[in-house]
Formats: structure tokens, C-alpha cells, sequence
């Protein structure tokens, strides 16, 4: 495997994609390479909410969870540069996909149908997928997500090889985007100045 990369990116690093696509694993590999904390936005509005993901949606609704999603989201991307994983729905709220490509560096993990509906079969903890049949849940969600899901810095395919070699390729893809943009230190870029990676 590739040592670590001589660089720290100019902003915190934003996975993106649907439920499945390998965004908690391949997040926490990508910040160990780069020796930069990782945060699951998730497990911080839990925290912050006191409460769990499905809580949320059951008690308030998903409007509520989204604007809620916002600002955690918000808060650490003002913070210092880190790996940031999102969840499914997050880039799809106009603010918050503003919020990141304003401030972060999107990478889209795009995994397809039969991954994701094995994936996010190994767990019960997806409120999406309890509404009906999951496959067919995940196939409406990619019709809808990823046109949007294609808006992203960096897209890089999470398949059935191993999260470390996604991981790679995700770095491989960041050194690309980067040189390509040409994005300074200070972060001052506008979203115009970001070259999209497909």
C-alpha cells in the first residue's frame, strides 16, 4: 500500500452517498492515512439530540432531523480540517450541500444497487428502509440521489474490493482534484474555482 500522503487537504474531507456505500469505513481508513480525526455527523446529532437517528424521525419527523442534520453539519465545518461522514439524505437539503461545497470537499462514494441492498442488509438501524421493501426503497433513492450525488468535488466507486484500496483510490482522486483546482491553503477558493472529478 501507498504511504501516507505528504499533504493535509486545504478542507475538511465530506463522503457523501447512500446508506451502504462504505462511508463510516472508508472515512475512518481515509483519516488514518492522512492523520486527521474522523467524524460520523450521525453519531453527532445523536449526541447533540440525545437521542438516536430513528428517535428523531419517529418523534419529529424528517424535516426536523434535516434542519437539525444542518447545523450539526454547520458547526464542524467551521471546524479545524477533518474526514467528515455524512448521511444519506444530507447533500440533498440545498442548504447543507451549499454549507459543504462552501466550506468542505465533497467525495462521492457511489456503490452500486446489489452492494448497497447486501450492506445495508447486515443491520436494522435504517428508518428509510423499514417502509417498505428495502431494494426497492435503494433504487428509488438512487434514481433521486445521484444526479445530486453527481454534483460532488470527487467521485470514486466503492465496490466489493477491500475499503483500504477504496481508500486509496479516494486519496488518489483528492491529490488529482487538487492540483486540478489549484485550491489555496486558506480555503478561499469559491465553489466556482472547484473542478468536478468524475
Amino acid at each position: 500500500m501507498a504511504q501516507h500522503p505528504p499533504f493535509v487537504p486545504p478542507r475538511t474531507l465530506v463522503l457523501v452517498g447512500l446508506m451502504g456505500a462504505g462511508k463510516t469505513s472508508i472515512g475512518k481508513r481515509l483519516a488514518a492515512k492522512l492523520h486527521l480525526p474522523f467524524v460520523d455527523a450521525d453519531h453527532e446529532i445523536e449526541s447533540a439530540a440525545g437521542c438516536t437517528i430513528q428517535e428523531i424521525f419517529d418523534r419529529f419527523g424528517e424535516a426536523q432531523f434535516r434542519d437539525g442534520e444542518r447545523r450539526v453539519i454547520a458547526r464542524l465545518l467551521e471546524g479545524p480540517v477533518r474526514v467528515l461522514s455524512t448521511g444519506g439524505g444530507a447533500f440533498m437539503h440545498p442548504e447543507t450541500r451549499a454549507l459543504i461545497r462552501g466550506r468542505g470537499l465533497s467525495v462521492w462514494l457511489r456503490a452500486p444497487l446489489d452492494l448497497l441492498v447486501a450492506r445495508t442488509g447486515r443491520r436494522d438501524n435504517r428508518p428509510l428502509l423499514k417502509q417498505g421493501n428495502p431494494r426497492d426503497i435503494l433504487a428509488a433513492l438512487m434514481a433521486q440521489r445521484y444526479p445530486v450525488y453527481a454534483e460532488a468535488d470527487i467521485t470514486v466507486d466503492s465496490d466489493e474490493r477491500p475499503p483500504e484500496e477504496t481508500a486509496e483510490r479516494v486519496l488518489t482522486a483528492l491529490r488529482h482534484h487538487l492540483a486540478a483546482a489549484a485550491v489555496p491553503a486558506d480555503g478561499a477558493a469559491g465553489p466556482d474555482g472547484l473542478e468536478r472529478d468524475a
